[in-house]
């Protein structure tokens, strides 16, 4: 901690003995910054969950510099107030280590609503004023071409390898985090998840879907592969997931119907006696 200079003894000349007095600082002592706000500390870790979450609280102090006290109170607190929640790891993350399961924690749609959603208002009056002009389908040009607007150009994919059809997903979801949907894909089995942590019309899309429906649309243009929606934030979940096969689906051929013949041919029903269940009188 650094010496204070007084005002009152500024300018005057340091006497012998309270040169003597004063404690000896090694020049070559450690300058440590001061420690972050808790408001800051608090506004990180929300982050890292928005980002990275389900996350460990090891792995919060891991990439903050933070002590694992100090995390798993602040983490306490946004579960307090209903802004994240904790959960068990996945037994494939588990696979192969010891002990019990490590606690992964997430944002709540709580925690999201924190976090704003600028002109939820305006947005959702505007769109409901286009659908009363064009009807419904004006409402599906206009999230088309938004969902265009977010991946202008990102060209499709001109040839299915697995590594080619990873890396133009990780293309996509940089450019859906570049419109503040947070996005960041993980590989799953023979495929890979676009996750969209943040969604910034999430109360607009929830009541117009056709928003989601747009994004979805527009994957599978650029993907040129059958994409599925696995959750989405607009319906309650806590990322919008989207899984892209890496493997091409194989087609199926369906065997040529088998050819009946005449004489065991079915016959038409009106060929059948009529019975209309009384009896004959």
């Amino acid at each position: 901690m650094g010496l204070r200079n007084d005002d009152a003894g500024a300018g005057r000349a340091t006497t012998g003995a309270e040169l003597s007095a004063a404690p000896v600082v090694s020049s070559a002592a450690p300058v440590t910054s001061p420690p972050a706000p808790e408001g800051h500390t608090r506004a990180a870790i929300v982050q890292l969950l928005l980002e990275e979450g389900p996350i460990t609280a090891t792995a919060i102090g891991n990439r903050l510099g933070l002590a694992p006290a100090g995390v798993r109170r602040h983490l306490d607190a946004l579960i307090e107030s209903g802004q994240a929640r904790a959960g068990t790891s996945a037994p494939w993350q588990h696979k192969g280590r010891r002990g019990r399961p490590a606690k992964q924690y997430q944002l709540t749609a709580a925690g999201r609503g924190q976090l704003g959603h600028a002109y939820d208002d305006l947005a959702g009056a505007a769109i409901r004023q286009l659908g009363e002009i064009g009807g419904e389908q004006a409402i599906t040009d206009f999230a088309r071409k938004r969902a265009r607007t977010i991946v202008a150009g990102i060209a499709p994919v001109d040839e299915h390898t697995p590594e080619r059809t990873e890396a133009k997903a990780e293309e996509l979801a940089e450019a859906f985090t570049g419109s503040g949907f947070a996005a960041t894909t993980r590989k799953v089995g023979a495929g890979v998840q676009i996750c969209q942590h943040h969604c910034p019309v999430a109360h607009v899309a929830e009541e117009f879907p056709q928003l989601c429906d747009a994004e979805l649309e527009i994957l599978r243009e650029v993907l040129g592969t059958h994409v599925q929606r696995l959750a989405t934030i607009a319906n309650g979940d806590c990322a919008c997931t989207t899984h892209v096969p890496l493997l091409p689906v194989a087609a199926t051929t369906s065997a040529p119907p088998k050819q009946v013949a005449p004489s065991t041919a079915a016959q038409p029903a009106a060929a059948a006696p009529i019975d209309s269940g009384r009896s004959a009188e």
